[in-house]
């Protein structure tokens, strides 16, 4: 979505606004499960899933490269610094590399629909359900097969049943949040 408001901007311009933009994704990313964790406790990370939800955002509006770096960059991120600052790290070393995978497969699924999005907006829906239904696929498998070689991982099942308030939630919110920046661009850009 966003290369078509940056069209007409050089290459050097596109790098240096696309790169802002997964910066503040990835903050946001990181910050967003830190305040929901100390609103609603813990647990509230994995029914809630506060990270993934600016993932697909930045996805929908970056594009398949960066929502895939966004999303293998922020729960890296977010495990250094809570652990740096909090003393605890979010998320788990159990789960760091499933949501890594995870949210890589979110935002480059949500990404690979940026153009469609930018010519019809409600596509955003279709972005975020794919997005969801193949990260969260790419995560059962790889707990699965990491239940088969012997690693001690919470259940497949467990996890999406868990994550299913987050997922309907973002299912919804997400795709309104992109409608309404694809609004927001296009009068800008028509001004």
């Amino acid at each position: 979505m966003l290369e078509n408001a940056l069209k007409n901007c050089t290459l050097q311009r596109k790098i240096t606004i696309k790169s802002a933009i997964s910066v503040g994704v990835v903050l946001l990313a990181v910050f967003l499960p830190l305040a929901i964790h100390a609103a609603f406790g813990p647990a509230s990370g994995g029914k809630w899933l506060p990270m993934y939800f600016p993932v697909l955002l930045g996805g929908c509006v970056l594009g398949a490269l960066c929502g895939a770096l966004v999303g293998a960059i922020s729960p890296a991120v977010s495990y250094v610094l809570s652990l740096a600052l909090l003393g605890s790290a979010m998320p788990s070393a159990q789960n760091l590399g499933f949501m890594i995978a995870e949210l890589a497969v979110f935002g480059a699924v949500a990404g690979a629909f940026g153009k469609r999005i930018a010519r019809k907006p409600l596509f955003a829906f279709p972005a975020v359900w794919a997005a969801e239904l193949s990260g969260k696929a790419a995560g059962s498998v790889l707990r699965l097969m990491a239940t088969a070689f012997g690693a001690k991982t919470a259940g497949a099942w467990a996890v999406l049943q868990t994550a299913l308030p987050g997922l309907l939630l973002q299912a919804v919110l997400v795709p309104v949040l992109v409608i309404i920046l694809a609004k927001a661009v296009r009068s800008e850009r028509d001004r």
